[in-house]
C-alpha cells in the first residue's frame, strides 16, 4: 500500500505562486513515478505533471514553463512549484502514485486527499 498526502495549497493572487508537497511512504507492485492531478467540480481529473524516482518528468501543455515538478527520494516527498499562477489553475491538487512507461503516465489507484488551490483575480 501506498499512502500519499499532500500540503501547501492556499489561496495566491494570480500571478502568484505556491509550492505543493506530496509525502509518499509503503510501497506499491510497479510505482515508480509520482504524478500531480487537479480536479475542478463537475469535470474530471487531469495530470498536470508527473516524475519519476530517476528524475525523469513530463507536464500538461497548460502548465509547461510555469510549473515544476521535483522529488526529494531520500525523503519520500514530490513537490509542485506552480509560478505565473493564473485563476484557471484554480483546482483541488491530487498526488498519486503511478507507473511511467512509454513516455506517458498511468495513473494508479493510491492517492492523496487532496489540496485545495484558490487564484484569484
Amino acid at each position: 500500500q501506498v499512502q500519499l498526502v499532500e500540503s501547501g495549497g492556499g489561496l495566491v493572487q494570480a500571478g502568484g505562486s505556491l509550492r505543493l508537497s506530496c509525502a509518499a511512504s509503503g510501497t506499491g507492485s510497479s510505482i515508480n513515478a509520482i504524478g500531480w492531478y487537479r480536479q475542478t467540480p463537475g469535470n474530471q481529473r487531469e495530470l498536470v505533471a508527473a516524475i519519476t524516482f530517476g528524475g525523469t518528468t513530463t507536464y500538461a501543455e497548460s502548465v509547461k514553463g510555469r510549473f515544476t515538478i521535483s522529488r526529494d527520494n531520500a525523503k519520500g516527498s514530490v513537490y509542485l512549484q506552480m509560478n505565473g499562477l493564473k485563476p484557471e489553475d484554480t483546482a483541488v491538487y491530487y498526488c498519486n502514485a503511478g507507473v511511467y512507461a512509454a513516455n506517458n503516465y498511468y495513473g494508479m489507484g493510491y492517492w492523496g486527499k487532496g489540496t485545495l488551490v484558490t487564484v484569484s483575480s
